[in-house]
């Protein structure tokens, strides 16, 4: 059985495509990550500056996402897992926080379910590597200001039910292919 750290398409609880945008940072060396345990969401801010705000999927009880103020330590964007079970399992979009701990893509339930890391669908994975760069601070905590402002108008999806791809898709090159249309766009 595979550990569900990959993403479809997926619609929302309302039916509509999955979809986050992202905007270019004016000043990258003023971009920072803020993640919200509680709401399971994830702020990508640029001062006061709010760039993206997508869901995440965070460690659930006794594999918990650890808390406190870190800053992105290595990316690849075509990591594979290297442990059992299932070595050589896509972890696309890697950016990571802390010694095995990082943002990936990767399905997404309502709940947390992931061993630490933080999953996101392909569409936040994608735009959060490239508005992130080693050295780009982390702040995770169960709440963030941001919650109040921002999170009940982010797009949720459940991908808890969701069918694993076929394994030869998984395992092929072609798994890290970027979502379609830009990644970022200007405001």
């Amino acid at each position: 059985m595979l550990t569900g750290c990959q993403t479809g398409g997926g619609l929302t609880s309302r039916g509509r495509a999955y979809h986050v945008v992202a905007y270019k940072p004016h000043d990258p060396s003023s971009v920072r990550v803020r993640l919200s345990t509680g709401t399971q969401t994830v702020y990508v801010m640029e001062g006061e500056r709010l760039l993206m705000a997508a869901q995440a999927n965070v460690g659930r009880g006794g594999a918990s996402t650890p808390t406190g103020h870190f800053a992105i330590i290595n990316k690849d964007k075509t990591k594979r897992r290297v442990s059992e079970p299932d070595a050589g399992y896509p972890m696309a979009y890697w950016c990571e926080f802390a010694p095995a701990y990082g943002f990936h893509e990767g399905f997404v339930w309502s709940t947390p379910r992931t061993h630490g890391c933080v999953r996101l669908h392909r569409e936040a994975a994608a735009r959060l590597y490239l508005l992130v760069r080693i050295g780009t601070p982390v702040d995770i905590a169960s709440s963030q200001p941001e919650d109040e402002k921002y999170a009940k108008d982010v797009m949720r999806i459940d991908q808890s039910r969701d069918p694993d791809p076929p394994r030869s898709l998984l395992m092929s090159p072609s798994w890290f292919k970027d979502p379609p249309g830009p990644l970022l766009v200007d405001q």
